[in-house]
């Protein structure tokens, strides 16, 4: 049968949450011309906040050459891109993702900008289509376009799944509980396209304000839970049960405690409860939930820890939502993320894991979710691939010799070592 996936003395790792996207003005391309005059004067005004993405090594976004090298300096064979460069139109801010459109004409313009940036991911895909997948991005603001995009998306084949941007209250989009979004999760469920949770916006908030940046920070795992909940109240997963929603950086825990509150919450509403009151306000709706709001998470959601997410006690938690629904990500080439020290966060990690439980975490789990072929990154793991052997020598003090930021909640500095100041041609 000759060396498997499973069984050569490697492991094969594919990240679940890496970042990339297009140098800002090589969007322009990817645009139609009617759009370009426009690019320009956006792109001349536009000044990113971000280091990251104006010295020198932003190049790690779109090099693709260089951005193989350091995956292959780090162990890892395949990653999964979730945008980090700015799409045309978007507005600066110090929180990227900064509220849905709430006009036609802001809409038309960042939906063209969000297409390009699509299109670009293809792109950037071709160049190792072995080793990288995308996620679309997408607007619920117009549902049509949005279910043409994803089927344009599963052709191409660069695409895993899509990334779902969640609607804060108050907004003049429709929040997801709507049953004018059950076109987007018909085509998903059977397209076999899962829905990620990365990144959320913030509600319509004066930005002017001390604290502003802060809160918008801060409450970004705020409308997540508020998307899980209304997706599991509204029945979408009772409607469409092999939907697909996958918390992106996000954690496992916070999932299963929106869950467990739903779970006191919910039964003293539908019809046949004994009470007078609290039937108001479920009744026959809530009687066609057939689960219970813990199994529908534990039956449609998959988790991807990353950044501070990637830790022993969420790992731990493999054992109630089903070690099949796990996956790790290296959050390249954030400061929160693992690289350039992948193989210590692994030790760290899975050194008391069953190598039949890491294999699936690090790489079964997330190639059947989002489409890698594993045999084809064998001879990429078998090259640059962390030892089986390695993964399991427990981490002592002494693998510990750099200064930790102390943002971080982990014993080692991780993607905080990416220093942005550092050469282009730097490996690491």
């Amino acid at each position: 049968m000759g060396d498997t996936w499973d069984t050569i003395d490697r492991y094969v790792v594919i990240s679940g949450d890496s970042h990339a996207g297009a140098d800002l003005r090589d969007y322009k391309a990817y645009l139609p011309a009617r759009w370009h005059d426009e690019f320009d004067a956006w792109a001349d005004s536009y000044n990113s906040p971000f280091d990251d993405l104006i010295h020198a090594t932003a190049h790690r976004n779109w090099d693709s050459d260089f951005r193989l090298a350091e995956m292959d300096a780090d162990g890892v064979a395949a990653e999964v891109l979730i945008p980090n460069t700015i799409p045309p139109f978007f507005p600066t801010t110090m929180v990227i993702v900064v509220g849905l459109p709430s006009t036609k004409e802001v809409f038309e313009r960042r939906w063209a900008g969000t297409q390009a940036h699509n299109r670009w991911v293809v792109d950037f895909v071709s160049q190792a289509p072995s080793r990288r997948r995308g996620l679309l991005q997408l607007f619920p603001n117009d549902v049509d376009a949005a279910v043409s995009e994803i089927k344009w998306a599963k052709e191409t084949g660069a695409f895993g799944g899509g990334l779902l941007v969640p609607v804060p209250p108050g907004h003049a989009v429709e929040p997801f509980f709507h049953e004018r979004y059950d076109p987007l999760w018909q085509v998903c469920e059977e397209l076999e396209f899962p829905l990620a949770l990365h990144n959320a916006t913030v509600p319509e908030m004066p930005m002017d304000q001390p604290a502003s940046n802060t809160l918008a920070l801060v409450k970004f795992s705020l409308w997540n839970k508020s998307t899980l909940i209304d997706l599991i109240v509204a029945g979408v997963f009772e409607r469409f049960p092999n939907l697909v929603l996958v918390p992106t950086e996000n954690g496992i825990k916070w999932t299963l405690e929106a869950a467990r509150l739903l779970d006191v919450a919910l039964p003293p509403m539908k019809s046949g409860a004994q009470n007078r009151t609290m039937p108001m306000f479920g009744g026959n709706h809530l009687d066609t939930l057939r689960l219970s709001a813990e199994e529908y998470v534990q039956r449609n959601l998959r988790f991807v820890v990353s950044g501070q997410t990637a830790n022993p006690t969420e790992l731990a938690l493999r054992e109630t939502v089903g070690v099949d629904h796990v996956m790790w990500g290296s959050d390249y080439p954030h400061e929160e993320g693992s690289t350039p020290q992948t193989p210590l966060a692994l030790r760290w990690l899975f050194a008391d894991v069953s190598q039949a439980d890491t294999r699936k975490i690090l790489a079964g789990n997330i190639a059947q979710l989002y489409g890698f072929d594993l045999q084809a990154l064998v001879p990429v793991a078998q090259r640059i691939g962390p030892k089986v052997s390695d993964v399991h020598t427990p981490v002592t003090p002494a693998d510990f010799d750099l200064p930790v930021n102390e943002f971080l909640r982990r014993p080692f500095p991780g993607g905080s070592l990416l220093e942005r100041s550092r050469s282009a041609d730097s490996a690491f």
